[in-house]
């Protein structure tokens, strides 16, 4: 055999072991590529599901759950149980151009409370709150606040009281109440 044909019998068997070696670990050009579009649908799928769990916009952060509203009604009706878990459930009312947030949760002492997404201090900010474990924190600021004092105290950085009752099953909060809180959230105002 020729020096010439074992160098390049050689590298040929040097060749085919690089490229199973490559194959082996997922290393191949085709494979990096799959790989890449794994790893771009992974990041996207996250993103969703991010969005979906915590909310887009100043409000997002725990539950979401949507628009309470319905044309000309005088009050807001909820049933009491959904909110049975001690979970902050944010709500949207649009009055006009304006969109009032708010959040009702249940608290430890077992008091069904509302107030809106905003205080008198933060509003400008438009961030609201957020629940961690038995307290809402300010966005803007992290102020904590025990969930047995909302609707209990006002002004500062606490949570603005939103009124509310309880009507067997069902928590009420009127209308003109909801709209009572549009100053908080008229961010042509903020100044």
């Amino acid at each position: 055999m020729s020096k010439k044909s074992a160098k390049h019998r050689q590298s040929a068997n040097r060749s085919n072991a690089s490229e199973k070696k490559a194959i082996v670990l997922g290393q191949e050009s085709g494979s990096r590529n799959s790989t890449y579009v794994l790893l771009g649908v992974a990041i996207l799928v996250l993103a969703v599901v991010g969005l979906v769990i915590w909310g887009t916009g100043p409000s997002g952060g725990g539950v979401t759950t949507g628009v309470a509203q319905t044309a000309d009604a005088a009050e807001v009706r909820l049933p009491v149980a959904q909110f049975d878990d001690g979970q902050a459930r944010h709500f949207e009312y649009k009055t006009g151009n304006i969109t009032v947030r708010y959040f009702v949760l249940k608290s430890s002492d077992g008091v069904v409370r509302a107030a809106f997404d905003a205080c008198d201090v933060c509003w400008p900010a438009g961030l609201g709150y957020f629940q961690e474990g038995d307290v809402m924190i300010c966005r803007n600021c992290g102020r904590r606040f025990a969930s047995i004092r909302i609707n209990e105290v006002k002004g500062g950085c606490n949570p603005a009281p939103l009124q509310r009752t309880v009507d067997g099953d069902q928590l009420v909060i009127r209308v003109a109440d909801i709209e009572g809180g549009k100053g908080y959230f008229n961010f042509d105002q903020k100044g």
